[in-house]
């Protein structure tokens, strides 16, 4: 009896557990999204409600069919991103080898032992010869987890599995919203450089009527130098263009990682056709909905990992007891291992209690609780960096609907600015200075329509990575 009071202290601690109570911290965010300003959405910007988004998958988020060529190819054939799936095969063994240790290691051991004791060392002052085999089923140091620290490892490792799981699925919406990206440069690039080229041959018409009048007497040396000025001018731009353009075709190849989405002669068989391109971008979506996203999932991961390994280190503190055990057979010849009464069995229970380690054990608990405040921070920090995504985003469409619009409107009347400037110069009412300046403003007008159009359409595209785990099916 009383050894009972023993027991059942034994038997309560071992129900007990060291691991704190995981608790999700408080977004550090509002409940809503700054609302944008009321401005006109352009076409093909359609407004969808949350439960349309929720089924959408990146097929459907992006319907141009060049483009999802490219975003297959970049998801079977990127380097990155095979390094990402690797890495979270990597984590899941390594959690399969930590929850490996919650349970015994069987093993098959069959050994001969053999010695020569010399004559001189005998008891019996004669030569002994003996040797032995045995065939045996062992368990060896198996820990008996009574206080949960190789449970606490092993839900550690699950949860870094699970971390690496999420980082995967982020690079992977990364990845889709990059190449989206990329493809909306290489396109804006590509009319820009139309137009460029457009306007080099215009300037260089102009330049060939400039010389012609003054062939004639009717400009001056001045005016043949300002046109011939706007030509070298409008050709370095088609140059810078043309370069920019193949280093934005240079990224996109590298993000899509094969050739076989380009065509033959390694160019890009992509049209400028950004005009006619269209993207959907979810509104109406509440902010929690950024808990689930990738990055945010792998923040709170890390922190429940982080979470365990507390109570694995508090464990340590505590008695850790080792079983060793053996069953099998033993015999002097190799012919009597299975004879009846070669039976043989071991059993080694140890029990190792901590009592002095420098303050090896209490520095690994604070460790680990300076781990978790440093996981907390980063899953708060991944929250508000979410949070904060999306805002830009939605300030952003708004500011640069307006600014399209504006910018529309600019081109029409430098359009018109210019065809009247033209028939002025051309009635001999108007100067090659202001027809020179007409040029140039309609054709900054044109360019940077483009520019802005192509920035809008990028918003819709970082949309889809920064609201992903909303948009992301098993497309």
């Amino acid at each position: 009896m009383p050894r009972t009071p023993s027991l059942l202290l034994l038997l309560v601690l071992a129900g007990c557990s060291f691991t704190p109570d995981y608790q999700r911290p408080a977004a550090p965010i509002p409940a809503a999204w700054p609302a944008p300003g009321k401005v006109g959405v352009p076409q093909g910007f359609p407004s969808v409600t949350g439960e349309t988004a929720l089924a959408a998958g990146w097929r459907s988020y992006f319907p141009d069919s060049r483009l999802q060529v490219l975003i297959a190819a970049a998801l079977e054939h990127n380097r990155d991103l095979r390094i990402a799936v690797a890495r979270v095969d990597e984590a899941r063994a390594l959690a399969g080898i930590a929850r490996a240790d919650r349970f015994p290691t069987l093993d098959l051991a069959a050994q001969r032992s053999a010695s020569l004791t010399p004559a001189d060392l005998s008891g019996t002052g004669r030569q002994l010869n003996s040797q032995r085999y045995d065939v045996n089923l062992g368990v060896a140091a198996f820990e008996l987890d009574f206080w949960g620290r190789v449970r606490g490892l092993d839900d550690a490792a699950r949860a870094s599995y699970l971390a690496s799981d999420f980082a995967h699925r982020a690079f992977r919406l990364t990845l889709i919203a990059d190449v989206a990206n990329a493809y909306l440069s290489l396109l804006e690039l590509g009319e820009r450089l139309d137009l460029a080229r457009s306007t080099l041959k215009s300037r260089d018409e102009t330049r060939m009527l400039v010389t012609r009048r003054r062939d004639v007497g009717l400009a001056g040396d001045l005016d043949y130098l300002q046109a011939d000025g706007a030509f070298q001018n409008a050709r370095a731009e088609v140059a810078s263009l043309a370069r920019a353009q193949a280093a934005v075709e240079n990224a996109l190849r590298l993000l899509v990682g094969d050739a076989p989405a380009f065509a033959e002669g390694g160019k890009l068989a992509l049209p400028g056709l950004i005009a006619e391109l269209t993207l959907t971008v979810p509104a109406g979506l509440p902010s929690e909905l950024l808990l689930m996203r990738p990055d945010v999932l792998a923040a709170e991961q890390k922190l429940i990992a982080a979470n365990a390994n507390i109570g694995a280190a508090r464990a340590a503190f505590l008695p850790k007891i080792l079983l060793t055990a053996t069953l099998g057979t033993a015999s002097r010849g190799l012919g009597g291992l299975f004879n009846a009464g070669s039976g043989a069995w071991s059993f080694n229970p140890v029990l190792r209690l901590p009592l002095f380690d420098s303050g090896r054990t209490e520095g690994n608990v604070d460790l680990a609780e300076v781990r978790k405040i440093i996981a907390v921070a980063e899953y708060e920090k991944a929250i508000q960096q979410a949070f904060r995504e999306v805002a830009d985003l939605l300030a952003a469409r708004g500011s640069l609907s307006e600014q399209l619009q504006a910018q529309v409107a600019n081109v029409s009347a430098q359009s018109l600015r210019l065809k009247i400037v033209e028939a002025r110069y051309k009635a001999g009412v108007s100067s090659h200075l202001e027809l020179l300046d007409a040029q140039r403003e309609h054709f900054a007008a044109q360019q940077s329509a483009l520019a802005v159009r192509r920035q809008l359409l990028s918003t819709a595209a970082s949309f889809y990575k920064a609201l992903g785990s909303v948009t992301e099916s098993a497309d």
